[in-house]
């Protein structure tokens, strides 16, 4: 009996120290969040998951409105304290709801505690009936506010802050990520970065209900907007080479099949919208305003634009504070949150704070219509997302690339990612353009579209942004066509420009644009477009931009840029565009059609050139990068100007620029004076960074003149067909 019993012991003591080689699951230190009200519990793997799914898990936020949340964190250290993790706060789309435990691993698995809520207004957070019915006072005015900075954004803050207040989480240790209606919250919690906005409007500090300073350490916003109001209503007047680009001018164009398709994937989600007339939050009011049509021109139109604006866009956000560090993406064939929304809050930014860490990613990123899906452009964006936050919220890695990663569309989408340019900046990203002009006096007729052609490039009910129609000239339409691509083709990259005189009567009209790649077989695909509203009454030089791209025009393909009345198929659902009521005829001349693009100057045997000097129109000032960026000339190479062949020539060396592939047919004209000592071409082609010398025939004025005299000081002026206008510099002449 003994033992037997002796052998028992031995075994449960043996099995008890095998035990102690396995590894255990650490007991959860934290039953649970935001004062009790949300349990906690321990997963198989360890993690700590707070919250529900089935049907909620909701918190008060700041004003009463019941938020679902969830939260989760790691699995408890093995030893020392548990709490205080780095936090990424984790947002969703428009109509979607807070992120799952699936959703948060892998950020559970870099040692990241998440956050994420569903926004005020949907599902859970009071948008189902049976959510208002369990907190009926609650949810009364639990309605959607369009990422409002006064209350989607600032919930977002209260939770977190509650979070810190338990010690959870790092009050300054935090990242947000979401993409389109999520991106738009993470990029004003950027900007506000350590300030909260309160409902009149004022920016105070934000500290937690307890008291403790919270700030957010980097962001990761994608396919979102910094200006919700010019992404809905655009009416052409920024720039992308401007420093500020406010909302200016007249009210803009709507884009009628994306907000009509929001507005009606809202409701479904499902939403809970505020009754017609109900300050800020008037969603139905705004879109009755918009479909009324117009004129536009009158109070109402203000009150929206001042609420867009002050309310519910970064861009707005009082910059005296630098933002947080923003990595900040956006899809080329996104016709509802375009690149040029981070471009210009970038310019912006840098415009203010000049040595802000920002990181621009541009390329086809699935989301809204008309992108596409390039699995590889996402791998690689979702890998620069958790190196961004890893470096700037938890201080782990390397430090990341700043400035501009650009990837070339490609079609059909499943043919992969195209080839991928990096700059600095935006304004060094394409070192080359590709220009027509034509002084030609053109009408854009009232009715002037093709509505099958429309629907086809429709994003809501259109074909993709591979869309492939056959080319047809549109009635009333104006059309300045390029040639057709030498050599191997070129890429463009960034934003066609148009430079012309307008003139239309009224202040109703709008003109749409494309820019249209026609194939040698006939059949066309849209690159880029844009919604212009010309100004009436002032300057008739005017300029827009079309959408930025990334797009290769292969060999003997015709880019064509069409100037149209109506960018639309015929109902809310199938017109990018809206037609404006009262649509005018629209005068163009003098047009001058801009390409940025990839190739350097000299290219494509001189095909290419160097970019013209941007027009900067009156009240507009060059964003920094764009002033700062030095345009490379001609230059007189370090020999003097020599008289030859008893004064009848002037020998001249001319260097062109090393950033160039070549200069081509360069001529030169030596003033002296105050006359022309000699002119004439110097060569036909030199290389980039190289330097040739010509002769330079006399007139007959020099030749008497140096008679007399052995040298004289002199002005030289060189021109090529690859640098744009005249340079000059300064010289010599020596017998």
């Amino acid at each position: 009996m003994h033992g037997r019993r002796r052998s028992l012991i031995l075994a449960t003591l043996a099995l008890a120290a095998g035990a102690l080689l396995v590894p255990q699951v650490a007991t959860a230190a934290i039953p649970s969040v935001f004062g009790g009200q949300v349990n906690c519990n321990v997963q198989p793997d360890g993690v700590r998951f707070c919250g529900s799914n089935a049907p909620r898990s909701t918190v008060k936020t700041f004003d009463g409105v019941p938020i679902d949340v969830n939260v989760a964190f790691p699995p408890a250290p093995a030893s020392g304290p548990d709490g205080n993790y780095p936090l990424i706060g984790s947002y969703h789309g428009y109509g979607g709801s807070k992120t799952g435990l699936s959703g948060m691993q892998q950020w559970l698995d870099r040692g990241y505690a998440v956050f994420s809520m569903t926004d005020r207004g949907f599902r859970e957070s009071c948008g189902t009936q049976a959510s208002r019915d369990a907190d009926p006072a609650g949810c009364a005015e639990g309605y959607v506010r369009l990422d409002d900075t006064r209350y989607e954004v600032r919930d977002a803050q209260y939770f977190m802050g509650l979070l810190a207040d338990e010690q959870l989480v790092d009050p300054t240790r935090i990242g947000a990520i979401g993409p389109s209606y999520g991106g738009g919250i993470s990029l004003a919690l950027a900007a506000l970065k350590n300030r909260v906005m309160q409902q009149d409007g004022t920016l105070v500090p934000w500290t937690s209900p307890g008291g403790r300073a919270m700030e957010i350490a980097g962001a990761a916003p994608w396919i979102t907007w910094s200006d919700l109001a010019y992404a809905l209503v655009p009416n052409g007047s920024t720039l992308d080479y401007a420093a500020e680009n406010p909302y200016r001018g007249r009210f803009g164009v709507e884009k009628q099949s994306l907000v009509s398709g929001l507005y009606v994937s809202g409701l479904a989600a499902p939403g809970f919208y505020a009754p017609e007339g109900t300050p800020g939050a008037d969603l139905t009011g705004w879109r009755n305003f918009l479909n009324a049509g117009e004129p536009y021109q009158n109070p109402t139109a203000q009150t929206i634009l001042d609420v867009f604006t002050r309310f519910k866009s970064s861009y707005y956000i009082n910059p005296s504070v630098e933002p947080a560090p923003t990595l900040y993406a956006n899809g080329f064939t996104d016709d509802l949150f375009p690149v040029d929304e981070a471009v210009r809050y970038f310019n912006m930014v840098k415009e203010n704070h000049p040595g802000a860490k920002l990181s621009l990613f541009a390329a086809e990123i699935a989301g809204h219509p008309r992108s596409a899906n390039e699995g590889e452009v996402l791998t690689d964006l979702f890998s620069r997302q958790a190196a961004w936050l890893d470096f700037y919220v938890k201080g782990e890695g390397s430090e990341p690339e700043e400035g501009v990663r650009a990837i070339e569309q490609t079609c059909p989408a499943e043919a992969g990612a195209g080839p991928t340019h990096t700059a600095d900046s935006w304004a060094e990203l394409a070192p080359g353009e590709v220009r027509i002009q034509d002084s030609t006096k053109y009408t854009i007729a009232p009715d002037s579209r093709d509505p099958a052609i429309a629907q086809a490039f429709d994003p809501v009910s259109g074909q993709g942004s591979c869309a492939q129609v056959e080319q047809k000239t549109e009635d009333g339409t104006v059309e300045y066509v390029f040639p057709p691509s030498p050599g191997k083709g070129y890429t463009l990259l960034g934003s066609p420009t148009m430079i012309a005189d307008f003139k239309l009567p009224g202040d109703t009209s709008q003109v749409a644009a494309r820019l249209l790649d026609v194939a040698p077989d006939g059949t066309e695909r849209l690159v880029a477009r844009g919604l212009w509203r010309p100004a009436t009454g002032g300057p008739k030089k005017q300029v827009f931009q079309l959408l930025p791209n990334g797009w290769h025009f292969e060999e003997s393909h015709v880019p064509v840029l069409q100037l149209l009345a109506k960018d639309a198929g015929g109902n809310a659902l199938n017109s990018y565009g809206r037609p404006s009521d009262n649509q005018q005829p629209v005068t163009v001349e003098n047009a001058d059609v801009r390409l940025p693009v990839a190739e350097r100057p000299g290219a494509l045997k001189g095909y290419v050139a160097a970019p013209a000097p941007k027009f900067v129109p009156k009240g507009y000032e060059l964003a920094q990068d764009f002033a700062d960026l030095k345009r490379p000339e001609l230059k007189l190479g370090k020999s003097t100007l020599k008289l030859r062949n008893d004064n009848r020539s002037v020998s001249t060396s001319v260097t062109c620029p090393k950033q160039f592939d070549a200069c081509f047919d360069v001529r030169a004209k030596v003033k002296g004076g105050g006359f022309t000592i000699a002119q004439g071409d110097v060569d036909r082609k030199i290389k980039g960074g190289a330097t040739e010398q010509g002769n330079l025939k006399t007139t007959r004025k020099a030749r008497a003149y140096f008679e007399d005299h052995s040298k004289a000081k002199a002005k030289v002026v060189l021109k090529s067909l690859t640098t744009p206008g005249k340079t000059t510099d300064k010289g010599k002449v020596k017998g």
